[in-house]
């Protein structure tokens, strides 16, 4: 006799789950007992946070919702800060909790990991939030997030089952995948109302974001359709090779990209929040002066920061493919290269003095690991990379300094990132002395699954970011410089490869070593080093 823990492996598998990240305790124990038997792969972390970082990572190289199982209580209020940065980025995440038995909800008696209400907790970090109640309940609310997963904007789902629930009978319970809904096309009229701005722009510019992520080659087809040149948002960064013509440079205010998008006459945006952190290194509001035409899943996104004069309300992939048959090809060529060419010259004169150590960095790990996958944490080498860096192809170079923007995500995210790319790409890490210390527990989990990361590590000797910012302001430095201890000589407790670097030569040296490793390599460069210099 199947219990409802065993048919949730079933149904998992049967949606297609390949791994799930989670840490088992007395709480969800009945959760594990199909595991075993099952297709799926568990990876255990050291920390419920660092569960949500790896599922967080594997769904943004595979498009796939990462899946977690944490505990009663504090996994939940570990993991919340995870499902926080996938909330506000758009990454499914599917957190399946236990609570306490159905008898103690809202008892008050001080049962073990008791809240008093683990639901309304996560629902401020995710799309849906469910109790399931009785095993009858199950099939209908897994197949609601995989619903929301296919045809709606892609946030975490948390679902919590009483341990009692857990343990119940549940045989009787279908394990066939319910039909999963397509994302919405937007209505052919507004169709025709775009194409009609469209045809009448002169100076028209593309701004595409992590909603097309999935839809590359739509992308590339529509920015050549509209001759415009395209500015890719962080997480949409490889959604137009690094050479392409059309490229007109990064981060929305580079003061010539926000000038010349305030100016154009026309400017499509593609599932893009206009976004804060798009704005480092200070958020600007923008005034366009021509027609904004807005193209997202989420009706709500339409409306604001930046209100649309055309909306769209559909899928990234399908909206441009209908534009296109809706526009059909261009009858003369145009300007949006020769444009684009001079405001890729305009931005890179822009960027902010020091941005040449940085890309001497990012040359190094391009020449050493063509094609890696780069994960980053908030620190300074991903704050500038994000001015300048062009990756290969799409879901190739992501970060928490993006919405949320947490500490301590680039490890275990890199972990989930490892599990779901081909093994012959490289996975990167980018983060910093402050950072790597919130989640360097899971160097141990990367080794335990064999996830072959290369971290690299920026030392400078604490939160250096923060330090020159309230230096800025003028603030004395209170709580910036740090103890940091020997990152060599813990990674090699951990098991991993791990060096110092103090030259170029080396670091083109460590790097190219670290992509035959098996297991885990630190690369540690002090930011004062002599060789990053000139």
């Amino acid at each position: 006799m199947a219990t409802c823990g065993e048919v949730l492996i079933e149904l998992l598998e049967a949606y297609g789950v390949e791994v799930v990240f989670g840490i088992p305790g007395v709480h969800n124990v009945e959760l594990y007992r199909g595991l075993s038997r099952s297709t799926i792969r568990h990876v255990t972390p050291r920390h419920e946070q660092g569960a949500g970082f790896m599922a967080d990572g594997y769904a943004r190289v595979t498009g796939k919702p990462g899946v977690c199982f944490t505990i009663t209580g504090p996994g939940l209020t570990n993991i919340l800060t995870a499902m926080g940065q996938s909330y506000a980025d758009s990454i499914p995440m599917l957190v399946i909790s236990s609570c306490i038995s159905r008898s103690e909800l809202n008892s008050a008696q001080g049962r073990l990991h008791e809240l008093p209400s683990q639901r309304d907790l996560a629902r401020g970090v995710s799309a849906l939030s469910y109790t399931v109640l009785s095993p009858d309940q199950l099939p209908e609310i897994v197949a609601r997030a995989f619903a929301l997963f296919a045809g709606g904007r892609p946030r975490p789902v948390y679902i919590e089952i009483p341990v009692d629930v857990i343990a119940m009978p549940a045989d009787h319970l279908p394990r066939t995948p319910r039909a999963l809904p397509h994302r919405p096309l937007p209505p052919s009229a507004d169709i025709a109302a775009a194409a009609e701005a469209i045809r009448a722009a002169k100076r028209p510019m593309l701004v595409v974001g992590g909603g097309a992520v999935g839809a590359p080659a739509a992308v590339r087809a529509f920015a050549e359709r509209l001759d415009a040149p395209t500015i890719l948002t962080i997480n949409a960064r490889g959604l137009l090779p690094p050479a392409h013509p059309l490229i007109a440079g990064e981060l929305l205010t580079n003061p010539p990209l926000k000038a010349a998008l305030e100016a154009a006459d026309l400017v499509v945006a593609v599932g893009t929040e206009f976004g804060e952190t798009e704005m480092y290194p200070v958020p600007e509001v923008f005034t366009f002066s021509g027609t904004l035409v807005r193209i997202d899943i989420d009706p709500d996104q339409v409306t604001r920061p930046s209100p649309a004069d055309v909306p769209l309300v559909g899928d990234a992939g399908a909206t441009l493919e209908a534009l296109l048959a809706a526009l059909g090809p261009a009858t003369t060529g145009g300007d949006g290269a020769t444009r684009a060419a001079g405001l890729r010259q305009a931005s890179a004169r822009a960027l902010p003095a020091g941005t040449d150590v940085y890309e001497r960095v990012m040359a190094a790990i391009d020449a050493a690991l063509p094609d890696a996958v780069i994960v980053g944490d908030s620190t300074q080498t991903v704050y500038f990379a994000n001015q300048f860096y062009r990756p290969k192809s799409p879901r190739s170079f992501f970060n928490s300094s993006t919405g949320y923007g947490t500490l301590g995500y680039a490890v275990p995210a890199a972990v989930g990132a490892r599990l779901g790319t081909p093994k012959e790409r490289p996975v990167v890490v980018l983060v910093g002395d402050g950072g790597i210390l919130f989640t360097i527990g899971e160097l141990a989990a990367a080794v335990e699954a064999r996830a072959a990361i290369v971290i690299v590590v920026w030392n400078n000797d604490g939160y250096g970011e923060i330090r020159n910012y309230m230096r800025g302001r003028q603030i004395a430095p209170i709580g910036t410089d740090l103890l940091v201890p020997d990152l060599v000589a813990i990674a090699k407790g951990f098991g991993c490869a791990a060096e110092r670097v103090e030259s170029r030569a080396a670091l083109a040296d460590a790097l190219t070593r670290a992509g035959d490793f098996p297991l885990p390599t630190l690369i540690e460069i002090r930011e004062d080093a002599d060789f990053l210099k000139g």
